[in-house]
């Protein structure tokens, strides 16, 4: 049977770059989403223009809102009950002391179980219907993660943290050489598709995961290439962080150069990862991988990731928290690599991407000089939802609500959080009706608060923590 849903709908529709987000924003105050017996988008536009529904369900939100459902294109299971954790200071020590103990918990698989249900209850409660998790070392942690996903319906793409070499405190989640390679073999070989078979159509995908390159060698980045050379076909990602902290002399950025001799840090997943950045191995870069951070990245390096199609996970909010700096807003979209956003829990201490877009507007707005931006509120929802789409190369299956894409969208209910109904109800608005719309849009991003999120769908299929 037919769903239609009732609301104020927000999208992004097409396929714009984030530059064109303000002339493909879409907005319907009385708006109707149709969606088909399959969980495909059949009709979005004015309810007036609803075609005929014979025995149609309809679910009249009003006066909430329909977005699509958000992305998080960065965020770390075995750190979910380490968000806000003290000591350390910034990345490397914040490491040492803080997560690699954390981590180390998921040994015990009954700690790892409770973390996967808490882990996809608090995705289900912010709205996040598709991400890219950083995933834990141990596969048992894993088994339940991609179980419990796939049990309350959501999308996931994760694969084991890699590590293979590192301090004291990183020591349990370590493995050697070997181990690395057969482990992450094993994992795409269980949980890649697992759920329909086709990568096409499935929610559950694997990536290759080392933590970073200061936790492999040279040998484990050669055997990594050539892991993903020969799964590329069958659709694996790759997912790790580059230029997050750059402390001069001891941050993640110098440290990283100084231990393979390289002239960039992303020269390390490109296969360039021997003393002067020769080529010792094969590329990890393209269209499905992804790179948090990149807040201190070269021009060379930005536009070698718009050359492979390689995206950015963009964190303000753990920036903020561990003092790594601004990704460089204005410099980054110019260079054409797709920016999606990324919570980073527990490095962020926030679950929703919601709460991750309002923080880049305040970022970005306060960069220096001519690099200061007031972002537009289509290019935070683009960010935050099309483009965390096009980041894990399923754009054309959902993102927007484009006729023919998988209904994943969520239901906001303003009244749940007062603040927000207020401002949405008594805020000005221009005698403009385009820039009242944005004004409202905005409103919507940056008071939306985690009660709203009133009601989750995938595929058309609410999705329950239950």
């Amino acid at each position: 049977m037919n769903q239609v849903h009732l609301g104020h709908i927000f999208h992004i529709a097409g396929n714009p770059q984030v530059t064109e987000a303000a002339a493909a924003l879409a907005s319907f105050p009385d708006g109707a989403l149709v969606i088909d017996e399959s969980g495909r988008i059949t009709y979005c536009g004015a309810r007036e223009n609803v075609p005929p529904q014979d025995n149609a369900t309809v679910f009249d939100h009003h006066p909430g809102f329909l977005l699509p459902g958000f992305v998080d294109t960065h965020i770390h299971f075995p750190q979910t009950y380490a968000g806000d954790s003290y000591g350390g200071g910034q990345l490397l020590e914040w490491l040492t002391l803080c997560m690699f103990p954390s981590e180390a918990r998921f040994a015990d698989p009954g700690f790892a179980q409770q973390a996967a249900v808490q882990f996809c209850s608090r995705r289900i409660a912010v709205g996040t219907t598709a991400a890219m998790v950083f995933g834990s070392a141990f596969l048992h942690a894993q088994d339940a993660l991609f179980t419990e996903t796939q049990r309350v319906g959501l999308r996931i793409v994760s694969g084991r943290g890699i590590q293979t070499v590192g301090p004291e405190s990183a020591e349990p989640l370590m493995t050697s050489e070997a181990d690395a390679i057969r482990l992450t073999t094993e994992e795409i070989d269980k949980w890649h598709a697992a759920d329909t078979g086709d990568v096409a159509t499935a929610l559950l995908h694997v990536a290759i995961v080392p933590r970073f390159s200061l936790s492999v060698t040279p040998e484990t980045l050669k055997s990594l290439g050539d892991l993903y050379d020969s799964v590329r076909d069958r659709g694996v990602y790759f997912h790790t962080h580059l230029n997050e902290n750059n402390r001069p002399g001891t941050g993640e950025v110098d440290s990283t150069k100084q231990a393979y001799q390289v002239d960039s840090y992303l020269d390390t997943y490109d296969g360039k990862f021997l003393p002067g950045s020769s080529v010792g191995g094969k590329s990890l870069l393209g269209r499905r991988s992804i790179l948090a951070h990149c807040v201190h990245c070269q021009d060379v390096e930005l536009e070698r990731m718009a050359e492979t199609g390689t995206s950015v996970a963009h964190c303000p909010v753990s920036q903020q928290f561990l003092g790594s700096g601004t990704m460089p807003w204005l410099r980054t979209v110019a260079s054409g690599v797709n920016v999606a956003a990324g919570t980073d829990f527990g490095g962020g201490d926030e679950w929703g991407i919601f709460r991750v877009l309002a923080e880049a507007f305040k970022v970005h707005i306060s960069e220096p000089g001519a690099a200061g931006v007031s972002m537009h509120p289509a290019e935070m929802l683009f960010t935050g939802t099309l483009a965390g789409a096009r980041a894990l190369d399923m754009e054309d299956r959902f993102g927007n609500f484009d006729i023919g894409k998988e209904a994943d969208f969520v239901v906001i209910e303003p009244a749940a959080v007062p603040a927000l109904q207020a401002a949405l109800d008594y805020g000005v608005r221009s005698d403009d009706p385009g820039l009242a719309r944005d004004q409202t849009l905005f409103a919507l991003l940056m008071g939306l608060r985690e009660p709203a999120v009133a009601e989750v769908y995938v595929q058309g299929r609410r999705v329950r923590a239950d």
